[in-house]
C-alpha cells in the first residue's frame, strides 16, 4: 500500500486529476443538467482544439522551454489554407500540407533563434507571436477571405453525435505523443533535456536537436488545431486564437508539467485541458458571471503548483 501511494503522490497529474473530480462534482450538483448527454457534447466539442495545442506546449516545456506564438499561428496557419485554396486554386490536401509546413517553419525559427543567440524562449516567442498575427492580418487584409465550398471539412470537423471527428484526432495525437514521450528514447532525451540539460549533454544527448524538435512540434499541433478551429467555424479569422496560448500553458502547468522542464505527462495535459473546458462551460450552466472565468483558471494554475510541490516532498518523505 505504501508503494502504491508513493507512486500516486509522485504523479505529477494526480493533484488535476482531484480538482477535475472535486469540479465536476460540483457543477453537477449545482447545476444538475451539467452532466446531461447534450451539455457533455458540448464539452466534448469544445475540448480537442485546445488539447492538441496543449499537447505541443506541454512537451516543449518537459523540455525547458515556451512558446507564446502558438496563438497566433493557430490563426496564421488556417489563413494561408483558405487563401491557397479560394484564391490561388490549390488543391485542398496541398494547401493542408504547405499551411502546416508554414507552422513548422515558424517552429523552427522560434527554436534557431532562441539556441543560436542564446536568449530566452519566451522573448523569441513573444517577438513571433506579434509577427505572426501581424502576417495573419495582412493576408486577410482585414477581411476574413472567402471560405472555399470544397474544404474538406468533414474530415476534421463531422459532426459524430456525441463528438466531432476533431476527437478522433485528438485522441490520435494523444497516443502517438503518449507512446513517443513514456515508451521511446526520444522520449527520455526530451525529459532529460529539460531536467539536467548539463548531464543530458554530457551523456552525448544531441540537447540543441531535441529542443530544435519539440519547437517545431509545438508549432505544427498549433496549426493544425487552428485548422480545426477555422473547419468549424468556415471562416479564416485573423484574430482566431488571441490568448490561447495562455489557456494552453495554464493546462498544462495545472496538468502538473513544472515550469523549470523535465516534469510532465500526456495524461496531464489532457486532464488540464479537460478541468479548463469544465470550468468554461460549467460557469455557463451554472448561471455564473463568465467573467469568473479568468479568476478560476488563475486560482487553479496556482493551487496546483502548490499541491504538485506538497505532493512530490510528501513522496519524498515516504521514500525517506
Amino acid at each position: 500500500m505504501s508503494k502504491l501511494a508513493k507512486a500516486l503522490l509522485s504523479r505529477p497529474e494526480i493533484s488535476a486529476l482531484v480538482m477535475l473530480l472535486v469540479v465536476v462534482t460540483g457543477f453537477a450538483v449545482y447545476a444538475p443538467q451539467f452532466i446531461s448527454t447534450g451539455n457533455t457534447r458540448v464539452i466534448l466539442f469544445a475540448v480537442p482544439e485546445l488539447g492538441i495545442l496543449a499537447l505541443g506546449t506541454g512537451i516543449l516545456m518537459i523540455a525547458g522551454e515556451f512558446d507564446l506564438s502558438v496563438g497566433s499561428v493557430f490563426a496564421l496557419v488556417p489563413m494561408v489554407i483558405v487563401i491557397l485554396m479560394g484564391k490561388l486554386g490549390i488543391d485542398p490536401a496541398l494547401a493542408i500540407c504547405l499551411g502546416l509546413l508554414v507552422a513548422i517553419l515558424v517552429g523552427y525559427l522560434n527554436g534557431w533563434i532562441t539556441l543560436t543567440f542564446g536568449i530566452p524562449s519566451f522573448v523569441t516567442t513573444l517577438g513571433m507571436l506579434f509577427i505572426a498575427r501581424s502576417i495573419a492580418t495582412v493576408l486577410s487584409g482585414g477581411f476574413p477571405p472567402p471560405f472555399p465550398a470544397n474544404t474538406p471539412t468533414g474530415l476534421f470537423v463531422a459532426d459524430l453525435g456525441l463528438f466531432r471527428s476533431s476527437m478522433l484526432w485528438f485522441l490520435a495525437f494523444i497516443v502517438l505523443l503518449g507512446v513517443m514521450l513514456h515508451r521511446t528514447n526520444l522520449g527520455n532525451w526530451i525529459y532529460a533535456t529539460g531536467g539536467q540539460r548539463q548531464a543530458a549533454d554530457d551523456m552525448g544527448i544531441d540537447t540543441r536537436r531535441v529542443k530544435l524538435f519539440c519547437f517545431m512540434l509545438c508549432s505544427f499541433l498549433a496549426g493544425f488545431a487552428g485548422m480545426i478551429t477555422t473547419f468549424r467555424l468556415r471562416s479564416a479569422l485573423p484574430s482566431l486564437g488571441e490568448g490561447l496560448e495562455l489557456q494552453a500553458i495554464a493546462a498544462n502547468v495545472i496538468g502538473g508539467t513544472a515550469l523549470t522542464g523535465g516534469i510532465g505527462s500526456v495524461a496531464g495535459f489532457v486532464i488540464g485541458t479537460f478541468l479548463i473546458r469544465v470550468i468554461d462551460n460549467g460557469l455557463v450552466m451554472a448561471r455564473i458571471d463568465a467573467n469568473w472565468f479568468r479568476l478560476a483558471i488563475g486560482t487553479l494554475t496556482i493551487l496546483a503548483v502548490i499541491l504538485n510541490i506538497t505532493l512530490r516532498r510528501k513522496a519524498r518523505a515516504m521514500r525517506g
